[in-house]
């Protein structure tokens, strides 16, 4: 029986993903820093520890045969040290300790804003280069770790890849929607720029499924290994047509404000300097990189994903907002 390790397990992706494990027979490990009833009531076994410290990373890959190293900070705002400890330090150790380990298969949670610059992606495939022009702490520290598991590979005795997830949401989300929601009841939300632009996104249990079907294509001298792979529901939306979507879910009232991208720009950047100046720690209202990610499309060619080990969307998107306006009335 396969032994899976699951990192982040208690966040979104995370418990999703234990659950599609045990479904499929697989014995799960969770990784988690606190908490444990929920997970352990599904039937995994459930191990706490802190990424950052490499004894914690060494006891929980003991005895497993395939890592999911889904745990992250994200973000658009904090300091260089926050996110390069919990996302790049702290994917070192989980790649070291499987090495150590002779953990045979890896298979990374990555984000596409590593290849993001500020500007239009359209139709991106994974030719694209990482960013040069960071806007913010979160994709820089993600493209290092990215970088640093793919490296790592050696086709044969450890077998890697990265999956990069666009805007992962669905019902049990503590994240995406519950922000966004919050600054629509706030009347703090406005569309940035001419509403014109197309996004991906993907439901929870279809980035679920793509990372075990990644798991188990990973096979010595395969496609597979070393490579990464962006993940969508593969049908880019209007970005502000599906926000609206999901405001109509929850009861609420659809973005009727609006600022133009060139001044979101520049009170992101207004704002960035203000907190750094006073060292406020709380998110800026606006940010260079969330205003460039709220008016430019972005989207991307997943057939690398489709061809290498079969990835397909199980949960359709009208499907996807039933569930969530379910999940959001009750």
């Amino acid at each position: 029986m396969t032994i899976a390790l699951v990192t982040g397990a208690n966040g979104f992706l995370g418990s999703c993903l234990v659950r599609h494990l045990l479904a499929r027979g697989y014995t799960v490990r969770a990784l988690v820093r606190s908490g444990s009833d929920a997970l352990a009531n599904l039937g995994a076994e459930v191990v706490h520890g802190d990424l950052r410290m490499m004894e914690s990373v060494e006891q929980a890959v003991k005895g497993v045969d395939v890592v999911f190293h889904a745990a992250a900070v994200s973000g658009f705002w904090g300091s260089w040290k926050h996110f390069h400890s919990n996302n790049t330090l702290a994917t070192i150790n989980v790649v070291d300790a499987c090495l150590n380990a002779k953990v045979q298969r890896l298979v990374y949670t990555s984000s596409p804003s590593v290849t993001f610059d500020g500007q239009h992606q359209i139709n991106v495939d994974e030719s694209a280069p990482y960013s040069q022009k960071w806007l913010a702490h979160y994709p820089h520290s993600k493209a290092l770790a990215e970088k640093y598991v793919l490296d790592a590979n050696d086709g044969q005795q450890f077998l890697t890849c990265a999956l990069r997830p666009h805007l992962i949401w669905g019902p049990g989300d503590h994240h995406l929607i519950p922000r966004l929601l919050t600054r629509a009841r706030e009347k703090k939300l406005m569309r940035v720029g001419d509403g014109a632009n197309q996004i991906d996104n993907i439901y929870v249990d279809n980035a679920a499924t793509a990372h075990i079907q990644a798991a188990e294509a990973l096979r010595p001298g395969g496609v597979v290994c070393g490579r990464a792979y962006f993940i969508s529901q593969g049908d880019p939306v209007n970005c502000w047509n599906w926000i609206n979507d999901i405001l109509k879910a929850a009861g609420l009232e659809r973005v009727k404000r609006s600022i133009s991208y060139y001044w979101a720009y520049r009170l992101g950047y207004a704002c960035e300097l203000y907190h750094e100046m006073f060292d406020i720690q709380r998110e800026p209202r606006m940010t260079r990189f969330l205003a460039a990610q709220l008016a430019k499309s972005h989207y991307f060619n997943i057939n690398r994903a489709r061809r290498d080990f079969g990835f397909t969307c199980d949960v359709s998107l009208d499907e996807g907002m039933s569930r969530l306006e379910a999940s959001l009335r009750s």
